[in-house]
């Protein structure tokens, strides 16, 4: 039976999501779990594969990942369990023998947090529909030899709590593109761009690149294979190694701020 997975994962002790020798990677860590699960043997053979690639350090709420197993319960049941606590399966489905979650990837939706008070979130609402449509994003992404041509379904940026948040919806993305256009959308928070000048970047890619802004802020956080995902619950183990995860965060957070003479409100 050939499985997917929609898959979650915190990139702060990720090399990236692709499998590199030497170092510690998403896709090799789902790996050797279901290799210990007794899955698979050989990935290829299994057909394992993902929907994307994410760089290190970059989050994900929705990664798809996809493989065959001669034990689908066995892998519903207790994947998670193989797994280390900052990489987990939160849905399943059962998909056709030809499914792969690259190809058969309708749309992939990114959002980029920010917190930052100083930035003007109407602004930068106004400068992310410039985004939309098909355009040549050479001076917003690491284009190589790749066709810069891109299209934008949807982009928005919006307040949520203390954060600022760029959500963007496209068909594909280019490498270190969202990162970009994040960086891009921060300099009209600040005043330092506007709409226009986005625009304009679009209108004419002869010309320096836009920054990447840094990838922690970056969650890669659905993927539209047009696949129903069935929930699996997350373990109390888990849930309560993140609790005390997130605590240790802010606790470090305060300390820091009051050492820097930050005054972070927390």
């Amino acid at each position: 039976m050939r499985l997917a997975f929609r898959v979650a994962y915190v990139g702060d002790h990720f090399f990236g999501s692709q499998m590199q020798p030497g170092v510690r990677t998403v896709e090799g860590e789902f790996i050797a779990a279901c290799r210990r699960l007794g899955l698979f043997e050989d990935w290829r053979s299994a057909g394992f594969s993902c929907s994307g690639r994410t760089d290190r350090g970059v989050s994900a709420r929705g990664q798809v990942c996809a493989f065959c197993t001669d034990h689908p319960e066995r892998a519903v049941d207790v994947i998670n369990l193989q797994l280390p606590p900052d990489c987990w399966c939160s849905g399943w489905a059962e998909v056709p023998d030809t499914f792969h979650p690259r190809y058969n990837a309708r749309r992939r939706t990114y959002r980029y947090y920010m917190r930052d008070g100083s930035l003007d979130t109407r602004a930068r609402d106004e400068a992310a529909a410039a985004f939309v449509g098909a355009h040549d994003f050479s001076r917003f992404a690491r284009v190589k030899d790749k066709n810069p041509i891109r299209t934008i379904l949807s982009a928005r940026c919006f307040r949520e709590g203390a954060f600022f948040v760029f959500e963007v919806t496209g068909e594909s993305f280019l490498w270190n593109m969202v990162r970009c256009m994040a960086w891009a959308l921060m300099a009209v928070g600040r005043g330092e761009m506007t709409a226009t000048d986005i625009a304009s970047m679009l209108d004419h890619p002869r010309g320096d690149r836009m920054p990447a802004a840094p990838p922690e802020g970056l969650v890669l956080w659905d993927v539209d294979c047009g696949i129903t995902f069935k929930d699996i619950a997350l373990d109390e183990i888990i849930k309560a190694y993140w609790e005390d995860r997130l605590r240790g965060w802010m606790v470090r957070e305060k300390i820091v701020g009051e050492l820097c003479g930050l005054g972070l409100d927390l």
